[in-house]
């Protein structure tokens, strides 16, 4: 197993950007594809690619599960094409697997391609899920911050006003994010038209977090629509404990009962 940092250019960004990737055990051969299972680890608004390589036993687990591992850095972008900005969702879902076909003749086939993010990571992993559903075969939120507050209710604290400002470069103001691409609600509403399209869903958020209410909002909403998602609350709260020890339990669920 190696651990490899990549630092390139991708056009849909125009700025380099450090990659993270963890290669298997078994990862051998020049001439065909590549295959095993690829995960995007997608990290938190205040993190990079290296959180998850820092604070959880990811590495571990790609030995365990032979796992091609990518991690990415977005910056503080919610995984938006910004208004004002880089293309970051373009970067993910066009030039990054292209890229990684190219370098490391990966067999990308949908049957192989995971997803997982930790809160705003939580998020970009479903925006990546619902938006691009014929790329991941499953996703993972781990505490997805779904913007419910920001979206329904008006700035109060100074640090919303804050993040308002920097939702203006995201978005182009918060009055640009409902029926965007990048409002969850929106997401929800274009699958109801077809949810058998899309990836298996997997949300769990500690019962001690704050975004735990945003999450069984968007659980219900999803619900009612007749979009299955596999929910799951736990003892815990806005802590990487509990993002390693449920990105554990999803990897061995998804991923044991068919070795």
């Amino acid at each position: 197993m190696a651990l490899l940092r990549i630092d390139h250019l991708p056009k849909t960004v125009g700025v380099n950007l450090p990659l993270l990737i963890i290669l298997p055990d078994q990862f051998k051969g020049r001439k065909t594809l590549r295959t095993c299972p690829v995960l995007f680890l997608l990290h938190g608004l205040s993190d990079d690619a290296s959180a998850w390589q820092r604070y959880t036993n990811i590495e571990i687990l790609a030995r365990k599960h032979n796992l091609f591992v990518v991690m990415p850095s977005v910056g503080r972008s919610f995984y938006a094409d910004m208004a004002n900005g880089q293309a970051y969702f373009s970067y993910l879902t066009e030039e990054l697997p292209e890229y990684l076909r190219r370098v490391f003749r990966l067999d990308l086939s949908r049957q192989n391609m995971l997803v997982a993010g930790l809160s705003m990571g939580g998020y970009g992993s479903f925006k990546l899920a619902f938006l691009r559903p014929e790329i991941f075969r499953a996703a993972l939120s781990l505490s997805g911050a779904f913007l419910t507050k920001l979206i329904t209710h008006p700035p109060q604290t100074e640090n919303d006003k804050k993040v308002m400002g920097e939702f203006g470069m995201i978005f182009g103001g918060l009055d640009k994010l409902p029926g965007s691409q990048n409002d969850p609600d929106l997401w929800l509403r274009q699958a109801a038209r077809n949810p058998g399209a899309l990836p298996e869903l997997f949300m769990t958020c500690g019962l001690e977090d704050s975004l735990l209410e945003s999450n069984r909002r968007f659980y219900r909403q999803a619900t009612r629509l007749g979009i299955p998602i596999d929910y799951n609350e736990s003892p815990g709260g806005h802590e990487w404990f509990f993002w390693g020890e449920q990105l554990q339990n999803w990897l061995d669920y998804l991923l044991l009962k068919e070795e």
